[in-house]
């Protein structure tokens, strides 16, 4: 799917929770795609296995395996997806693991609207080692 993408302004005036919106999505059918190439198993085993890489815990601890690769920029674009204000909490995380899936999901959504298309399939593939 070939995108247009935003001006570095237009972006970084974006709401942090619009890039995680949009990193979870890539984030997600990255996982799956993973797991369809490299595996034979069946839809709901698939299903099972994305959620062991998707739920907030786990994009929680990958978050904090990869914060060492990312560069200062990076950093930033975590810190301020982690600090947004999201009034929505799922029942199955607390609060810290949420804000860092959502720190980890706006990087995701951030490399991939801003078309860094390199640097994300490198943190991508950081988080499914």
């Amino acid at each position: 799917m070939e995108q247009e993408t935003k001006s570095e302004i237009e972006l970084n005036t974006t709401s942090p929770l619009v890039w995680a919106y949009v990193g979870d999505a890539v984030y997600e059918l990255y996982v799956r795609e993973q797991l369809v190439k490299n595996t034979k198993l069946k839809p709901h085993k698939l299903h099972i296995e994305t959620i062991k890489y998707v739920k907030a815990s786990a994009q929680a601890d990958i978050l904090e395996k990869i914060k060492p690769e990312l560069t200062l920029e990076e950093l930033e674009i975590v810190r301020r997806a982690r600090n947004s204000e999201n009034h929505h909490l799922p029942k199955s995380a607390d609060v810290m693991e949420y804000r860092l899936a959502t720190a980890l999901e706006g990087l995701i959504g951030y490399l991939y609207l801003n078309g860094q298309e390199k640097r994300l399939n490198e943190i991508l593939k950081m988080c499914t080692k």
